[in-house]
């Protein structure tokens, strides 16, 4: 008995060595990002600058010689309605997919599958010609409205809401709740980390998403903050301290949102799907 409480402690111990070590070896290019954005320009390629020489002039560069402010706004407010959007869409989709019975659910469900099937990169062409006859390139509506919703996040909820036992439904159909009800009294409520899961993986989509933002920004005015970032690259050149030092900043939201939702997500992750 002995032995195996020791061999269970040595695996234990291994795994979390193993946990931490990974951790470790993820964590090394971001602290050498942070390193990196505190040289100055001459000592960029320098392994190891003097400590000496390390200062925050890339971060007060990008911040009073771009409008960074405004990339943030912008990167801020695309991404917060897009999430809200997402959450809302999403959501009572997947709720009706697993709960309501409607003519061609079925059908629906699948045509949503074979959409996840499709490369983003296929639907480049068709979906900029209708922004651009709409005439909302170069827009908010056209950075938002697009991408209000998303069919693996509304898998991602019916497969939750399937998992929620049909007795509370049915509880809160003697009580005389209609479908609303249901949903807002029951489900929502329960629904909490599938949610927290929705907003950072969405959040993160939106905030971090360059592909999208650069094909329908054409003003400065409108860039979000990886496109604006993305000016740092010159012609012949590029500003390997100053883009890092934005690629930092970019970050930071992130963080906090992960650090805020981490607890609710990991719960959604890991509830989602089962019975």
């Amino acid at each position: 008995m002995e032995t195996k409480r020791s061999a269970f402690k040595a695996s234990k111990f291994m795994l979390y060595f193993i946990a931490i070590l990974y951790a470790c070896i993820t964590l090394v290019p971001f602290f050498w990002s942070i390193y990196t954005s505190l040289k100055p320009t001459s000592e960029v390629f320098n392994t190891f600058a003097p400590l000496k020489d390390l200062n925050f002039s890339s971060y007060a560069y990008i911040l009073t010689q771009f409008p960074f402010g405004h990339w943030l706004l912008n990167s801020a407010l695309v991404a917060v309605i897009v999430t809200i959007g997402n959450l809302i869409v999403n959501t009572l989709a997947g709720y009706a997919f697993a709960r309501l019975k409607f003519p061609l659910r079925g059908f629906l469900f699948y045509v949503f599958l074979a959409i996840m099937m499709v490369p983003g990169q296929v639907l480049l062409v068709p979906i900029y010609m209708m922004l651009a006859n709409m005439g909302w390139i170069d827009t908010y509506q056209g950075l938002t409205i697009p991408f209000l919703m998303s069919p693996v996040m509304i898998f991602l909820a019916r497969q939750f809401f399937l998992g929620v036992p049909k007795e509370l439904e049915e509880a809160g159909k003697i009580d005389g709740l209609t479908h609303w009800g249901i949903f807002f009294k029951i489900f929502l409520p329960l629904s909490m980390p599938m949610m927290s899961a929705q907003i950072i993986l969405t959040f993160q989509g939106n905030w971090n998403s360059f592909m999208w933002p650069v094909l329908l920004e054409t003003s400065q005015k409108m860039y979000t903050l990886p496109v604006g970032l993305n000016s740092f690259y010159g012609e012949y050149n590029a500003y390997w301290n100053s883009v890092l030092a934005g690629t930092i900043l970019l970050s930071l939201p992130m963080i906090i949102v992960f650090l805020i939702f981490q607890k609710q997500f990991v719960r959604g992750v890991a509830t989602t799907g089962i019975k």
